[in-house]
């Protein structure tokens, strides 16, 4: 049986109808019938609620446990939801001397048709990954809301832009005809912090989109809107910590709700303690338990409470709005008992859902520790599907800007691929050349359009599932070092009086309009390129600047020939006769035009060619 924590208190409006003066907020603010989940824990929090008795009196719901807390103003109730249970509303009544000292009406919903066999984003798809503050002011009304404590400043890179839900929503025709069949969005949920709130990841409630960007009911109709035009939402959740204006803050559940509660400590960022079997267990500590900044409260997953409490909290958000997958922010940093729960519930309940966890790490090892399937020494047992490529991504940038010699440029890439015996799945990593923590790779590169077009190749035609960052396909630029606020531009056309649009193509330049021309052209190619999508792999040793690889599935290959030489080069296909032997022409994927294979062939300097037999 699994549990799920219902969140009563005081500091917020209720979203169902509530009675008395300690009682103001449950979360969260429903549940659903038919869920594998079928335990609610409530936390009720109000004015002396612990001393209070939940009863409930409706048809498959039984209160089976209750607990009280460290602080008087929180108890946790557990109640059971039958298989029988049908959809509705009933009253849960707490009681105290007697009397009834707080009501509140919560409801059970029907779950969406085949809402636990939802597919979750894989091979098949290219994900878009955008800082919605910065990308489309689509409804100005909400730039600045009142309990707000950071209002809109746009001439502040750091501050608050105004992009919104309806910004994306306004633009999902444009992201479609991209090619894009997922859309990543930072953290959407509430960021009330009073600067620097815009990037999401310190949410002060974990159930309430902020109100800058819009409401929860809007971000559900914005995912129902991309499913139809074929694209899926993808959440970006954070486990590891909190803001520090969270409303849990004021009144904490439990004395060891936070790690460190009482006097912070800093993380290390040692993320090899988890495996090493020589660190020190205080370095291993400080790295999962110690706080980032300040700001961002750690919070301790050891206690069940607070560990249920995010499970339902994750659980709800896919329910609730339709996701087909999370992105789980600082991965490692969370508590990995508490991990291999909290990936495991979500899958048990939807079992071809995705999850890609964030590990900061180039070392493939530390990377694979975490997806399912692994078996690792420790003997942890993980079972998040996917994780974020970083020893591809940081691989691929550097030997792009490096020259070629016997142990730097391709080289290193072709042996970083090698090491994709160490996961489990490497078909089901996410691969990605820059994201909101980078520099813009077209900037790092030097703004060498003919290298950026490389790596948009190699993304779009290497194993994994690709990313993409929002306003890359009109070569939005930032300083070469990272600089978040110059990363996160706003997207040129998502605000009123823009003078140039990537939307429109107003205002673009020849170079901007072409590379824009060229990913559109890539990713629809992609989207229906099944030899992408299950196709195995080969590659070959790079050669003077040419590295060359082939993606096949049963008569059918994808030939990729990578040139990174300032100067043109003559390509015989002699060694790849296993792909083409028997075969007189391959199509230039990227120009429409026939290639004949029993002739040798010049590629461009620092050219690409995908070849599709």
């Amino acid at each position: 049986m699994k549990k799920l924590i219902l969140f009563i208190s005081l500091l917020c409006v209720l979203p169902v109808m509530a009675q008395g003066a300690g009682l103001k907020r449950i979360e969260p603010a429903n549940w659903w019938v038919g869920m594998k989940y079928n335990q609610v824990e409530l936390l009720v929090h109000g004015d002396n609620l612990g001393a209070t008795t939940p009863a409930v009196n409706y048809p498959g719901v039984n209160v089976i446990n209750i607990k009280k807390s460290d602080s008087p103003n929180y108890l946790f109730v557990t109640i059971d939801i039958a298989a029988t249970t049908k959809p509705g509303k009933f009253p849960i009544e707490f009681m105290r001397d007697g009397k009834i000292h707080s009501r509140v009406d919560y409801q059970l919903l029907a779950r969406e048709k085949n809402s636990a066999q939802r597919q979750g984003f894989s091979p098949k798809d290219a994900i878009y990954l955008i800082t919605p503050d910065r990308f489309a002011n689509g409804n100005t009304g909400n730039d600045a809301m009142p309990g707000m404590l950071e209002q809109p400043n746009r001439a502040y890179k750091g501050g608050r832009h105004g992009g919104d839900i309806a910004g994306m929503e306004k633009h999902l025709d444009y992201i479609a005809a991209m090619g894009f069949t997922q859309i990543w969005p930072n953290p959407l949920t509430e960021n009330n912090m009073e600067k620097y709130s815009y990037h999401g990841y310190a949410a002060t409630d974990l159930y309430q989109i902020d109100a800058r960007y819009g409401t929860n009911e809007e971000f559900k109709t914005f995912v129902q809107k991309a499913q139809k035009k074929g694209i899926g939402v993808i959440q970006d959740i954070v486990l590891n910590h909190i803001g520090s204006n969270h409303w849990w803050m004021k009144d904490l559940p439990a004395k060891d709700w936070l790690n460190f509660q009482n006097i912070p400590v800093f993380t290390n960022h040692n993320r090899t303690t988890i495996q090493d079997p020589y660190a020190d267990p205080r370095d291993k500590r400080r790295f999962v338990d110690g706080w980032f900044v300040i700001t961002m409260p750690d919070l301790n997953q050891r206690n069940p409470q607070l560990a249920n409490y995010l499970i339902q909290n994750s659980l709800w958000w896919i329910e609730y709005a339709g996701l087909s997958g999370i992105r789980e922010d600082t991965y490692g940093y969370a508590d990995q008992e508490f991990l291999s729960r909290w990936a495991k519930t979500i899958m048990d309940e939807y079992p071809n859902f995705n999850i890609v966890g964030e590990e900061w790490s180039t070392n493939p090892a530390v990377v694979a520790h975490w997806q399912r399937g692994k078996a690792n020494a420790s003997g942890h047992v993980p079972h998040i599907p996917s994780m974020m490529d970083f020893p591809i991504h940081e691989t691929l940038r550097e030997v792009l800007h490096e020259p070629e010699s016997w142990d730097k440029g391709w080289v290193r890439l072709y042996e970083m691929l090698a090491n994709d015996f160490i996961y489990p799945d490497p078909f089901n990593l996410v691969i990605f050349p820059e994201n909101h923590d980078t520099s813009r790779l077209y900037s790092y590169l030097d703004e060498d359009i003919d290298l950026f077009k490389i790596a948009m190749v190699y993304m779009a035609t290497m194993r994994g599932i690709p990313q993409f960052y929002y306003g890359s396909e009109v070569l939005m630029t930032s300083p070469r070092e990272r600089d978040d606020g110059a990363v996160r531009a706003d997207m040129p056309g998502g605000w009123k009086g823009d003078s140039k649009n990537a939307f429109t193509g107003k205002g673009l330049s020849a170079e901007e309009r072409d590379a824009q021309k060229f990913i559109k052209t890539l990713l629809n190619w992609r989207k229906n390129s099944e030899v992408i999508h299950r196709g195995k792999l080969r590659h070959y040793a790079p050669e003077q600047g040419v590295y060359v690889y082939v993606r096949y599935l049963d008569a059918k290959a994808v030939m990729v020939i990578l040139n990174k030489n300032a100067h043109s080069v003559t390509h015989h296909f002699l060694a790849y006769r296993e792909f083409v032997d028997g075969k007189k022409t391959a199509r230039d994927v990227l120009t429409g035009k026939q290639v004949n294979l029993r002739e040798s062939l010049q590629v461009a300097p620092k050219g690409s060619l995908i070849l599709e037999f």
